[in-house]
């Protein structure tokens, strides 16, 4: 069930205009990162803008040809507007944007992802980021083999696991980066191109000659380098496109770059209140584009805040060449093994100093744990005899499986060894025992039967939590 089915049934009819503000608020936010969904009753778009030039699009000026004041919206005094409400909570929020490869969907096949970001916002310190997952990304897949990154979606909906290939996806990107996610949202590619109409387009500067496959056949343009105005289906095809020398990486930055361009439209003509002015159109045509596990109230609170951020508090990476290293898998597949270290840093570069997991948002800690069920190995390095034992016996009231006490070479400085993502015991080792990222370590391609090593230095037989 889509995501407007979901709320209309939640809601009296007699409160349209709330419903659809949350709809448009979460276009808002989550339009620009390109999580689409491909259904099979997408259809080309009969809306077209007239523009000089058509089919190649004319570059404007640099001081543009816009009035600012688009022709959709109509003046509403801002009084009669829903007053907006931000997120009242105090944990990061991590959200997981997917969208569908096409190709998949053209064969009539179940689909992998074509395109992964992660965004997160924290309300704490008011600043958001977003990182970009290559689709070849090699990485173990939560109850499978190795695989690449966009099978995890397939694998979710082809065995019926439960939260589907949204589950699942979500899951192998926790693995990866080491936090928690709790939202994901798609997009169709209609619901994408009417919502970049209804707002006029989106500015973009163009640096170098671009060919723009649109929809349909016979739909390919290239256009020069220039500052242009990118009605819906010209904006599908920029963030959809590979062709560029760079290939997936360079896609991953437009749509970076087309993130912020969406933001700054909608902030510039302060649209926001018009789009709730004429929200009754815009939701006929985007009411059926967007599946996502976020309530109403939660798209509501979550998307007015999101907007408001300073945009020097948004930070982007993309996970390119510079955080992989090309190579082949057994059967043949062209591959991008992860380097873990540099996938942290830019990880933390994105996530800030701070507390990366944020508080617990439900539950108990050891219920956490305990569901995460991560198989640890507690070893003593320390010069202290007997300290594994005592530690595993502690780890083991606070939920942890511990599967091995054993001894290590002497070191006076603690380490965590990871083998497979459980983020929640990782952060649990890593504050208890105050271990810093330069003292853990990440293996991606052997299987020890542990998840984590927990190597016990002197500083933990001098300084720990353990009565």
């Amino acid at each position: 069930m889509s995501f407007f089915k979901k709320i209309t049934n939640q809601f009296p009819k007699d409160r349209p205009t709330q419903i659809v503000l949350g709809a448009l608020l979460l276009f808002g936010v989550v339009v620009g990162f390109f999580g689409f969904r491909m259904v099979r009753s997408v259809v080309a778009s009969n809306q077209t803008f007239a523009l000089p030039g058509d089919p190649v699009l004319q570059p404007e000026t640099s001081a543009g040809s816009e009035s600012g004041v688009l022709p959709i919206f109509e003046d509403i005094p801002a009084a009669s507007l829903p007053a907006p409400e931000t997120w009242d909570g105090i944990s990061r929020v991590n959200i997981l944007l997917m969208g569908l490869d096409y190709r998949d969907w053209e064969a009539g096949e179940t689909p992998r992802t074509d395109t992964m970001m992660l965004l997160t916002y924290d309300p704490l310190s008011k600043s958001a980021g977003m990182i970009s997952i290559p689709r070849d990304l090699w990485v173990p897949i939560p109850g499978f083999d190795y695989n690449k990154i966009n099978t995890a979606y397939y694998l979710g909906e082809v065995y019926n696991l439960p939260g589907g290939g949204p589950g699942l996806a979500m899951k192998t990107v926790e693995e990866l980066l080491g936090v928690p996610i709790q939202y994901y949202a798609q997009v169709d590619f209609q619901a994408f191109v009417d919502f970049i109409d209804h707002i006029g387009g989106v500015k973009l500067t163009l640096e170098e000659p671009m060919k723009l496959d649109r929809r349909g056949p016979n739909n390919t343009v290239t256009i020069e380098p220039g500052l242009y105005t990118l009605p819906g289906e010209y904006a599908l095809a920029y963030v959809r496109t590979r062709t560029t020398e760079g290939g997936d990486f360079d896609r991953a930055m437009r749509q970076q770059k087309f993130i912020m361009a969406v933001r700054d439209r909608i902030l510039e003509f302060d649209m926001m209140p018009k789009l709730v002015a004429n929200s009754g159109r815009i939701y006929n045509d985007i009411s059926a584009g967007i599946n996502t596990n976020l309530s109403i109230n939660e798209v509501i609170k979550l998307a007015w805040s999101v907007m408001d951020i300073n945009r020097d508090n948004i930070t982007t990476e993309v996970i390119s060449n510079l955080y992989t290293t090309m190579a082949e898998s057994e059967d043949g597949l062209d591959i991008l093994r992860p380097v873990p270290d540099k996938i942290r840093l830019l990880r933390d570069d994105v996530f800030g100093e701070g507390d990366i997991l944020g508080p617990v948002a439900e539950g108990e800690m050891r219920e956490i744990i305990a569901e995460e069920g991560a198989r640890v190995s507690v070893r003593n390095a320390s010069s202290h005899a007997g300290l594994a034992a005592r530690t595993a016996d502690w780890l083991r009231e606070q939920g942890f499986n511990v599967v091995e006490e054993a001894n290590a070479e002497y070191t006076i400085f603690s380490q965590i060894y990871v083998y497979n993502g459980t983020p929640y015991a990782l952060k649990y080792f890593a504050e208890a025992a105050g271990i810093t990222s330069l003292n853990i370590y990440y293996y991606d391609d052997v299987d020890l039967g542990f998840d984590l090593i927990f190597i016990l230095g002197d500083d933990w037989a001098n300084n720990n939590p353990m009565p």
